[in-house]
């Protein structure tokens, strides 16, 4: 198969579908790669790094679009590449659909098949694709709420961890999987008082057994999360609901409720944010203030860290490429019932039932457009 890779073109987005390492792997079971000139040189990898593994160097990203079979990115397409697809061409990548009609609506007029990382499933109901990235932005997200919080980025002018004889800060983390587990060790580690929601008793069962102790468990309702948000310096939204719209916990009372130069993160922004007041911003304009409160709403945390993610994300991606190009991706998602949890858009159907009652299309089992 045919396999490209584009440069990433969101703002400050410096990720690469592909590293020299996975495109080895590729070239040497048979199968052709085409990388975008420079897609990987601000990570490190270089064009060199590339051909010397076997990949073909392009000009431009629409020699990619114009004659790949796979197309593997690692962001959502944007607007201009949403026009460079065609027809039955496969995008492999992260999607996140449900809060964005535009893309979707993009995608459906493309004729293309669009299988997203964040829906790929495992044996046990886990989301392995989208792991890695949740993994980088919870451990990220303690990090960059402790500099929100600096009087020089807005914020109250507290220390984490504190510091002998002053109370270190409270931190509330809404969400018990990946995202807030990691948030949950970073900001332990960094000596904050931590307290994690989930509507899970049996996660936070497990989280409680986890950390011994070190940090507070609370079942999530409406009253709970206002009583201790309320109270909070720094609050890292890790909600997840699998291919749906994150849902509004936070409202505005609460935030206006918050101490002046309090911190929100809101992880949760890929899907649409889990505070009321959340809207997406980039590294290049991270942060704003609402009711004297910091937002930190970035939608492409990880790729603050690109070459730590890059090589994360492939660890756990360049299996299911291989597989998706080796077999061609009918057979591969006919085979596998957890990679065709994967597959959103098909030839100009929304094949995700989540992401079709959330944008009101029609849902098409991928089953039936994978026999037709």
């Amino acid at each position: 198969m045919l396999i490209g890779v584009p440069k990433e073109i969101k703002v400050h987005e410096y990720r690469v579908g592909l590293t020299p390492g996975s495109v080895r792997e590729l070239t040497r079971r048979g199968h052709r790669v085409m990388i975008e000139t420079n897609a990987g040189r601000e990570i490190g990898f270089d064009n060199k790094d590339y051909t010397e593994a076997g990949a073909k160097i392009v000009g431009s990203a629409a020699q990619i679009f114009a004659k790949a079979k796979m197309i593997v990115k690692v962001k959502e397409p944007q607007a201009s590449e949403c026009k460079m697809l065609n027809e039955g061409q496969v995008l492999f990548t992260y999607l996140h659909l449900a809060p964005d009609p535009k893309q979707t609506n993009g995608l459906l007029k493309s004729g293309a098949i669009a299988i997203a990382y964040e829906t790929v499933t495992d044996g046990h109901g886990r989301l392995p694709l989208l792991a890695p990235m949740s993994e980088v932005a919870g451990r990220m997200a303690a990090h960059v709420g402790a500099h929100c919080l600096e009087k020089a980025s807005g914020g109250r002018g507290v220390l984490l961890g504190g510091v002998p004889g002053v109370a270190p800060a409270k931190v509330v983390v809404i969400g018990g999987g990946v995202v807030g587990t990691n948030a949950a060790v970073m900001a332990v580690g960094l000596g904050a008082e931590v307290v994690v929601f989930d509507n899970s008793a049996k996660r936070l069962a497990e989280l409680d057994f986890h950390f011994a102790g070190r940090l507070k468990t609370i079942f999530s309702t409406a009253s709970s999360l206002e009583e201790y948000v309320t109270q909070a310096d720094l609050v890292i939204g890790a909600v997840l609901i699998p291919g749906a719209a994150a849902p509004k916990l936070v409202t505005r009372k609460m935030i206006k409720d918050m101490p002046r130069g309090s911190v929100i993160v809101d992880v949760a922004i890929d899907q649409g944010g889990c505070f009321a007041t959340s809207k997406a911003t980039t590294h290049a304009n991270p942060t704003y203030v609402v009711d004297d409160v910091v937002h930190y709403c970035v939608a492409n945390m990880p790729g603050a860290v690109a070459r730590t993610s890059t090589l994360a994300l492939n660890n756990a991606t360049l299996p299911y490429t291989m597989v998706l190009a080796e077999k061609g991706y009918r057979k591969a998602l006919r085979a596998d019932l957890h990679l065709r949890g994967g597959l959103n858009i098909h030839e100009g159907k929304v094949t995700y039932e989540a992401v079709a009652r959330a944008l009101s299309h029609k849902y098409h089992p991928p089953e039936d457009v994978l026999a037709a």
